[in-house]
């Protein structure tokens, strides 16, 4: 099958994260799954977003790039979020990247060179507060490049977190059934 490597978002490495990766490795994938915070975890988004703005994005990016370096050039690049950044920055500048899984987030691909024409996807809530900040424009024009766009009813950042209040089951399984359909085809 697949092998992922996914990042976690800025409440670090929750339990929530690690259930999406278990569902994804019983439909037969390896799922790697950095700490990039060092085993803090966070209740809240400002507080996540503190301690990352604290260690620095470029420094929590450049985690992201470095946990790629033992791992086999046939990836697929996840991450929610925050962890949508390295995830980002590896599938567009690291060899051999399969594709990209955007999860709630998206930057600009020129932030990173050019996009390489690999498949990807985004998912996002058509609502989220936090695509006002840019990731929309980003998603789409990911999306011009090629990628699959996806935009779920609902207002929820993090809604694929099933350790969060934020967690929709409804747009969590629809994400995750495209996101395995991917994985198959990529794979």
């Amino acid at each position: 099958m697949t092998d992922v490597l996914l990042f976690h978002h800025a409440l670090g490495l929750t339990p929530g994260v690690l259930g999406f990766a278990d569902t994804l490795r019983v439909a037969g994938h390896t799922v790697h799954t950095p700490d990039l915070y060092d085993g803090n975890v966070f209740d809240s988004l400002d507080d996540g977003l503190a301690h990352a703005s604290e260690v620095g994005f470029g420094t929590i990016r450049e985690r992201g790039v470095r946990a790629a370096d033992d791992l086999p050039e046939a990836l697929v690049y996840a991450g929610f979020s925050l962890g949508a950044m390295p995830a980002q920055d590896l599938a567009q500048n690291r060899p051999g990247a399969l594709g990209a899984l955007l999860l709630h987030s998206a930057v600009s691909p020129s932030e990173f060179g050019t996009w390489p024409g690999i498949p990807a996807q985004v998912h996002a809530m058509e609502d989220d507060p936090f695509l006002d900040e840019g990731d929309l424009e980003a998603a789409r024009e990911l999306e011009q490049a090629g990628a699959e766009l996806h935009l779920y009813p609902g207002d929820q950042h993090l809604f694929t977190d099933a350790s969060l209040p934020a967690y929709d089951a409804e747009a969590s399984a629809l994400l995750t059934a495209r996101v395995l359909e991917f994985l198959g085809r990529v794979g």
